[in-house]
């Protein structure tokens, strides 16, 4: 290498001043000539010289990676940051019905909040075209209560025509059932998994890992049935971290979280994108049993939400999770869009489903 560096130093030197001591004697005659040679040849020289001083190459390349880096990571995060910001319009339609006054008598729109930051994400409602590109040859996992199973329906409005929905609605809306479906004309799998308690999400992953394949895209949710049934939010919080720590230990996923902070591992080559679908705003004086009412709250719902948030499940607090918050989204929306004061209209989890593909877009850098 040092044989190298002084053979490069002696010929920058040769093609350096041989060809500026000839020219010298033209100085006299022009200056402009003789000046500007003098810094081509310098540039040059400096360029050719760059690979033998790694120092000095290694730090350009740093600088300039590093800066463009920042700017990307900048703009995800605060993209992220804003899926949630969204506007509703709720109002009677034209054949409101004041003797029947349910959630079907109010036409129900959605759409980003109109700001300078929200713009420049350029957030989409995704056309069937569109999201059949973004999840093509996709494998889907939902898994959860009667909400996880709303959003999968959601999502598979937006890909499905009329008819063949309807055959579909008929069989994932079982009572406590799992479904399947492949959606041929884009080679999508989708399946939804009846894993109402924490313990049972568990229970999936574990699953995946002894047949050691996993979903490109998991979408999980809970707290509604141990709400109800056991009523208890640090035994809750408590089942969180076990899932918590099952994907930590068992998911390809890149170790960057853990129950007690980062843990050191290999990163598997792909990642399944994980969502946790959070519990929507209970509106108690609807709730359509007396223990629903006791029992569910709005002190014990923000103790359960706490423990979610407490116990960093969220990607925002350095966990595993995006959080598509139909707590928040049920919650602008209003009690015009329940009947039963849990269960909302599929317009707030379609919502929902758009964050979700808008996440994918971001954390894929695309565009479509």
């Amino acid at each position: 290498m040092l044989g190298a560096v002084q053979f490069g130093l002696l010929a920058a030197c040769v093609v350096l001043f041989v060809p500026m001591g000839m020219a010298g004697w033209h100085l006299s005659r022009n200056k402009v000539l003789f000046f500007s040679g003098a810094l081509f040849i310098t540039l040059a020289i400096g360029v050719h010289l760059t690979p033998y001083f790694p120092s000095v190459s290694d730090f350009v390349t740093s600088v300039s990676s590093s800066s463009s880096f920042n700017v990307v990571v900048d703009d995800h995060d605060a993209c992220v940051s804003l899926l949630h910001e969204i506007d509703w319009e709720v109002k009677p339609k034209r054949d409101f019905d004041p003797l029947n006054n349910n959630s079907m008598n109010y036409d129900k729109l959605w759409s980003w909040r109109r700001s300078s930051s929200v713009d420049s994400c350029e957030f989409q409602r995704l056309r069937k075209h569109d999201i059949m590109d973004l999840l093509n040859g996709s494998w889907v996992m939902v898994a959860g209560d009667s909400q996880s199973r709303i959003f999968a329906l959601s999502l598979l409005t937006l890909v499905l025509d009329s008819k063949r929905l309807e055959s579909v609605r008929e069989s994932l809306f079982k009572r406590h059932s799992n479904y399947q479906i492949v959606v041929d004309e884009m080679g999508m799998k989708l399946d939804f998994i009846w894993a109402p308690y924490t313990t049972n999400l568990t229970n999936v992953v574990m699953d995946y890992k002894r047949n050691r394949v996993y979903p490109d895209i998991m979408v999980m949710g809970s707290g509604l049935w141990h709400m109800l049934h056991i009523t208890n939010a640090s035994d809750y919080g408590a089942s969180l971290l076990l899932l918590k720590s099952s994907l930590t230990s068992l998911l390809p996923i890149s170790p960057d979280f853990s129950t007690d902070g980062p843990v050191t591992g290999s990163v598997s080559v792909r990642s399944p994108h994980l969502f946790w679908l959070a519990m929507p705003t209970l509106v108690n004086s609807m709730l359509n049993t007396q223990a629903k009412k006791e029992r569910m709250n709005n002190l014990m719902s923000g103790e359960y939400e706490r423990e979610l948030r407490s116990n960093n499940m969220l990607k925002q607090f350095g966990g595993p999770f995006q959080l598509l918050d139909i707590g928040s989204l049920s919650w602008s929306c209003g009690i015009r869009c329940t009947d039963d004061g849990m269960h909302y209209d599929g317009v707030v989890y379609e919502a929902g489903v758009h964050i979700m593909l808008n996440a994918l877009l971001i954390e894929s850098h695309q565009k479509l």
